[in-house]
């Protein structure tokens, strides 16, 4: 029961982002891409990630020692966490959210909700939830395939965001970065 369930969260995550890459573009006239490629980097990244983590589950000295159960159940908590701070955090973006990097004319620094504690919240819960998914291969090996290459294309992304973020908003998000962390409270 528990697998059909993590099955079912396994389809709808990659459903969930097309249709987000579908619905939140900037729009032409609205906002001032700033994307620079790094959205192609990303699903490039994750792509090669999938595939590591996928290849990596046969290699036996990497497997798990825990019962297939324990695995599932760990896995869809983890990727189910994931995914509640991704969404709760593009919520409370509101319409600044765009999978484009994009400033809108009247922007602002959205510091409430999860973004009180991360500047990138929706970016560390898609990498908790890629986590889960790694869980799901049951191998060591694969949380490193995974975290690895998608890690790095999240971290050209938030690089890329806040040099936007920082030549469009100045003072107030440079402010913003001096008092709060990318990606995990009081870590990093």
């Amino acid at each position: 029961m528990l697998e059909k369930i993590l099955h079912g969260v396994i389809v709808l995550f990659p459903v969930s982002e097309v249709v987000l890459a579908i619905m939140k573009r900037s729009g032409v006239g609205r906002a001032q891409s700033e994307d620079r490629g790094s959205m192609r980097w990303l699903w490039v990244s994750i792509l090669f990630g999938v595939v590591l983590a996928f290849a990596a589950q046969w290699i036996p000295w990497g497997r798990f020692a825990a019962s297939r159960t324990i695995v599932v159940a760990v896995a869809l908590a983890v990727m189910a966490t994931g995914l509640v701070i991704r969404w709760t955090a593009i919520i409370q973006l509101g319409r600044f959210f765009t999978v484009d990097v994009a400033i809108h004319k009247d922007h602002d620094v959205v510091q409430h909700g999860l973004y009180r504690y991360v500047r990138h919240p929706s970016y560390t819960g898609l990498l908790i939830a890629f986590l889960g998914l790694a869980v799901y291969f049951g191998n060591w090996l694969s949380i490193v395939g995974i975290l690895v290459p998608i890690g790095v294309g999240v971290l050209n992304r938030i690089n890329t965001e806040e040099r936007a973020l920082l030549a469009g908003l100045g003072a107030s998000y440079a402010s913003y970065c001096a008092r709060s962390r990318r990606l995990i409270p009081g870590l990093y």
